[in-house]
């Protein structure tokens, strides 16, 4: 039984919210903005494509009023590079240098911190047909974006995030479209793409360090604890190989400048080392981030993986089940509930993680992304009922605080998401915002925008520091 108070949440955190360009803004092909890979990727026909999506881009000062009337101290967005870049290098669009000065200088209007994504799954599609991050001239193209950025946005830009979920462009390379399901190898090309990338975040890293001394700037992956099925042994094994094959892959290059020893033997016998030039690891090396920034939505569960007993077991996105024949196999865990949209819920497991990150690196941490995607229903008066997002929430900074009380250095929460957008891969259906977006799926309607139940119990959270989670 706990006999001292829990530590308060720190008096400058950082309540927010987060969204991303392509799911957000729409504006697709307005003001000189070149084509991304998600603009040009095919659809579910299902589903909505990303042309218009919220229209962010010509309602962003309606927008970031009612992100001041919820509170946020920070906003968790990232830049469209082929808004900036439209061929991925070469000249500047001024115009969407403008949209991002105007977005930036309305946040700071409001006294709300911008915490910026630099690359969020959108490449420039002229870079990705001369290879995308298969070919190395992607990271010089990268650390020139960067270097853009800097200078444009630098002065007023205080938070930077590198790339978001590489792990996931990696794990989930035919999914997100990032890698030729009919190469002769998909998987040495994937985490060839992999190492491009971790050298363009180093240099990121390092380039901000020499522009910006007073800005931070970290790695933005997708990190969950991952459980074994059960304590036998070989799944225990089985769950501490795909964590590292999963997280600290990505976090070990970001903080330590090395690859993780159980993912390279992993890649040693799958034929999947990537190519690494003289100057690669130094690079790295020199690199060193401020903060990480993770997503969380759950966590996973494995087990061994005997090469006679694969099977065809799926889950959906980030929490799809993996297979290795031999090394892993993913599970679903009976003692945690799901969305409606089958995702484990799994708010202690939050906490795990944060445990796990900060004692592996000890660096702050900052939630980047967490939530839950449901098919919410306008009611009449214009009124959204969603308690279930609020007791998703509730649970999981109740864990946020249980964390800082032992001892994790949480400098920040922004949940997924800050406004209704679309979904990568179940479209507006799936809703994540706090504040609804009256359109459907092949129906614009008239966008307007519309605080859920969620919006005014988060505007309470925030309001208390946390202190209030009630939902009344």
């Amino acid at each position: 039984m706990r006999n001292h108070p829990l530590k308060p949440f720190p008096k400058d955190f950082l309540w927010g919210a987060s969204t991303s360009a392509y799911q957000v803004e729409g504006a697709w092909n307005e003001d000189g903005k070149g084509p991304s890979v998600m603009d040009v990727a095919e659809h579910p026909k299902e589903v909505t494509d990303f042309k218009v999506a919220s229209d962010h881009y010509h309602r962003y000062k309606e927008d970031i009023a009612l992100f001041a009337e919820l509170g946020l101290k920070a906003y968790r967005f990232s830049i469209s590079w082929s808004r900036i870049f439209p061929e991925g290098t070469g000249e500047v669009n001024q115009k969407g240098i403008d949209f991002y000065n105007n977005l930036i200088n309305e946040l700071k209007k409001h006294h709300i911190e911008p915490v910026v994504t630099m690359y969020h799954f959108d490449l420039p599609y002229a870079l990705q047909k001369k290879g995308g991050w298969l070919n190395r001239e992607t990271i010089d193209a990268y650390e020139n974006y960067a270097k853009t950025l800097f200078e444009n946005f630098g002065d007023r830009v205080k938070y930077w995030l590198t790339i978001n979920e590489q792990n996931v462009m990696i794990l989930f390379g035919e999914l997100l479209g990032t890698v030729d399901r009919n190469a002769e190898n998909p998987k040495k090309e994937l985490y060839q793409q992999n190492h491009h990338m971790f050298v363009a975040q180093a240099k990121a890293m390092i380039l901000c360090h020499r522009m910006l001394p007073d800005a931070k700037i970290g790695p933005a992956p997708n990190i969950s604890a991952v459980y074994p099925i059960s304590p036998q042994p070989e799944d225990v094994l089985a769950a501490h190989t795909f964590s590292s094959l999963r997280n600290w892959l990505y976090l070990d290059a970001a903080v330590f400048g090395r690859y993780n020893s159980t993912v390279w033997s992993y890649l040693e016998k799958k034929q999947a080392i990537p190519e690494i030039q003289d100057g690669d690891m130094a690079i790295l090396k020199e690199a060193k981030p401020d903060f990480i920034a993770f997503n969380y939505y759950s966590t996973m569960t494995v087990g061994a993986n005997l090469p006679q007993k694969v099977s065809n077991n799926k889950r959906e996105d980030q929490q799809m089940a993996f297979e290795e024949p031999g090394f892993f196999k993913g599970h679903p865990n009976p003692n945690l509930p799901k969305t409606e949209y089958g995702w484990e819920i799994d708010p202690v497991g939050l906490r795990t993680t944060l445990r796990e990150i900060y004692e592996r690196y000890h660096l702050p941490l900052l939630i980047t992304e967490n939530g839950l995607g449901a098919q919410d229903r306008l009611e009449e008066g214009d009124v959204v009922n969603d308690d279930y997002r609020i007791d998703y929430l509730q649970k999981h900074i109740e864990q946020c605080r249980l964390a800082l009380d032992d001892g994790v250095e949480l400098i920040g929460y922004c949940p997924w998401s800050a406004i209704d957008l679309v979904s990568t891969h179940q479209g507006i259906s799936k809703r994540y915002g706090f504040i609804y977006v009256n359109r459907d799926e092949f129906d614009l309607k008239d966008l307007r925008r519309i605080p859920k139940k969620s919006f005014y119990w988060y505007k309470k959270v925030i309001a208390s520091n946390g202190e209030d989670l009630a939902n009344e």
